[in-house]
Parts: structure tokens; C-alpha cells; sequence
């Protein structure tokens, strides 16, 4: 169950980035990819529950861990950006 969860999650990340690759404004842009950012802070967690439960050992949870938190701050920081544009030309 746990691991069905963070396949769900997991790929949703990737289906609402490409997404919005087509998004049909700057602020869909954003909204999607803040979607994109609370299923990746939603894999964390599946991630930590496969750990905390025996399905991955200490090897294989720091390094999907690992990739998820990059993930994560690539996401965070492109949405930083994308909202600090659309501030800028609002004005």
C-alpha cells in the first residue's frame, strides 16, 4: 500500500511539471508547479513510512530521499523566481 502511495505521488511530481510546460499563464505556471511541490513533500513522507517500516534500508532511503529533496528545492526555487517575475511586471 505504502509503496502504490509513493508511486502516486511520486510521478504526479513530474505529470504537473509537464503540465506546466503548457501552462496558459504565468500564474497557471506557478499553480502547477506549487502542485508539483506539496506531491513532493507528500513522496517525503510515503519515502520516510517505506524506511521507518523496513521496505527500503538506510542505502536505499538516503539516496531517494536524497533525489526527492533536490527535487524539492529545484521546485522551490524555480517558483521563487517565476513569482518574483510576475511581481516585477505587474508593477
Amino acid at each position: 500500500m505504502f509503496s502504490k502511495q509513493l508511486l502516486r505521488a511520486g510521478t504526479s511530481i513530474g505529470a504537473n511539471v509537464r503540465e506546466s510546460v503548457h501552462a496558459q499563464s504565468s500564474d497557471d505556471f506557478v499553480h502547477k508547479l506549487n502542485i508539483s511541490l506539496k506531491e513532493s513533500y507528500e513522496t517525503e513522507y510515503w519515502i520516510e513510512l517505506l524506511y521507518e517500516t523496513g521496505y527500503l534500508n538506510e542505502q536505499q532511503f538516503q539516496s531517494i530521499m536524497s533525489d526527492n529533496k533536490e527535487i524539492t528545492a529545484t521546485l522551490v526555487k524555480i517558483i521563487k523566481t517565476s513569482k518574483a517575475r510576475n511581481d516585477a511586471k505587474e508593477k
